[in-house]
């Protein structure tokens, strides 16, 4: 039984197939001194910004808003040099048709939709009306222009959705770019992490093992993820199919993702973008 008087690391969990590698291992190890609470990207956000979380894998851009706050966890993030392979814009006609078309939006991630309004506004000139909505139907069923979808949605509607233009936001940064992007961080308090310093250290060690582990162990950890997405999202996937969708995912922070990070803060920064919570 957990000693109530022992202090605990509230850890954020998105349960996204792209940090599923990290996590399965991390939650093999000892986590008596673990919290894991699950949540979406812009939830986790806001309950990290408020204090109810210590350290979570969080959108770009919610440390991009308060850099006073957190401390990125040393090479760690979910990036890509090129296609991500699980956020996409669908459209019904070209991307370059959308000027002054409503795009539909997935209510989930706050970095992605900053990312296409760069994309819209910096490399295609366009201006599009971004509009928030819930769920995979209400998206795909809309009728509107384009929707933006990301994680298991995105895999899913990539192998359900026909006749429509598919864009990879990743793939359209890197094209611009020449950048990876930085979709996520690893980040914690300040306060938590001064506060509980030993703790902390000890979690940084223990999320480093569990990167190193999922990488060599991707096809294991693949058998098991198969049967879950089946269950969960009726989606089918194959164990290859997983193991290359990981391979094109950067789980590393380093000078090159720091200068993708630097040049989406600054057209984030130009555009207004760092102000909306």
């Amino acid at each position: 039984m957990q000693d109530k008087n022992k202090p605990l690391l509230r850890i954020g969990k998105i349960a996204y197939t792209n940090l599923f590698p990290i996590f399965y291992m991390l939650e093999k190890g000892n986590l008596s001194e673990y919290e894991i609470i699950e949540g979406f990207p812009s939830a986790l956000n806001r309950m990290l910004r408020n204090g109810e979380i210590d350290i979570s894998p969080s959108s770009s851009i919610e440390y991009l808003r308060c850099p006073d706050t957190y401390t990125i966890i040393e090479d760690h993030s979910i990036s890509s040099k090129g296609p991500i392979r699980s956020i996409f814009l669908f459209s019904r006609g070209p991307i370059e048709g959308l000027n002054g078309k409503t795009i539909l939006t997935s209510s989930q991630s706050e970095t992605s939709v900053a990312l296409l309004d760069i994309i819209l506004k910096k490399f295609y000139k366009i201006e599009c009306d971004l509009r928030p909505a819930n769920g995979l139907l209400d998206l795909v069923m809309s009728g509107e222009a384009a929707c933006l979808l990301i994680g298991d949605d995105a895999l899913k509607a990539k192998k359900t959705i026909t006749g429509m233009y598919v864009y990879d936001l990743g793939d359209l940064w890197y094209e611009n770019t020449g950048l990876p992007f930085v979709f996520a961080l690893w980040i914690a308090r300040k306060d938590y992490s001064t506060k509980k310093a030993e703790l902390f250290e000890r979690f940084v060690h223990d999320l480093n093992m569990a990167k190193e582990s999922a990488m060599n162990n991707l096809n294991e950890i693949a058998q098991e993820l198969k049967l879950l997405l089946l269950s969960r999202h009726s989606l089918v996937v194959s164990e290859e199919e997983l193991v290359s969708y990981w391979k094109g995912i950067s789980y590393d922070f380093r000078d090159e993702h720091q200068r993708g990070l630097e040049m989406f803060r600054k057209y984030s920064e130009e555009l207004g973008l760092l102000n909306k919570h």
